[in-house]
């Protein structure tokens, strides 16, 4: 779907503020509040507006300790990999996963409570995928920037 300006300017706003009223952004972009109505459909139906969520603060439900993790497929076999992925689909603590091309194969984003909790995922779950030849993890020590909104 071909994005034009004001398309760009409501995904920006809705990025911002995915509460914002019709109104408001029939206010700020001169526009009738049918109009954004339509525009915002629009761009739900071709899916580039996937869906709303709240962002929650990592840190107000006690998940203090961010974790990157550098995964190594033991096999690149299909199944292999098909069956990586489910396993870490499955996994709640994950919260992004990336096949890259560098060294690894894999870049996990995991958030925990502590270091017991991280241990013990690791232990207990993480490395019983059969697939998984070896990790290596990253502690974040502070957040420069986290952002999920996109520059349009």
């Amino acid at each position: 779907m071909k994005l034009d300006t004001i398309d760009a300017k409501i995904l920006t706003f809705l990025q911002q503020d995915s509460k914002i009223t019709y109104k408001q952004l029939s206010d700020k972009l001169n526009l009738s509040s049918t109009a954004i109505h339509e525009r915002i459909k629009k761009l739900e139906k071709n899916k580039v507006i996937d869906k709303y969520v709240a962002l929650v603060d990592r840190k107000k439900i006690n998940k203090e300790l961010l974790v990157l993790s550098h995964i190594k497929l033991a096999q690149h076999s299909q199944e292999s990999i098909k069956q990586f992925e489910k396993d870490i689909l499955e996994q709640k603590e994950i919260l992004s996963c990336y096949h890259v091309s560098c060294d690894y194969d894999y870049i996990i984003k995991m958030a925990f409570e502590n270091m017991d909790d991280y241990r013990d995922f690791m232990i207990n779950r993480l490395t019983k995928i059969q697939s998984i030849g070896s990790t290596q993890s990253t502690f974040v020590i502070s957040e420069l920037k986290e952002t999920l909104e996109y520059y349009i």
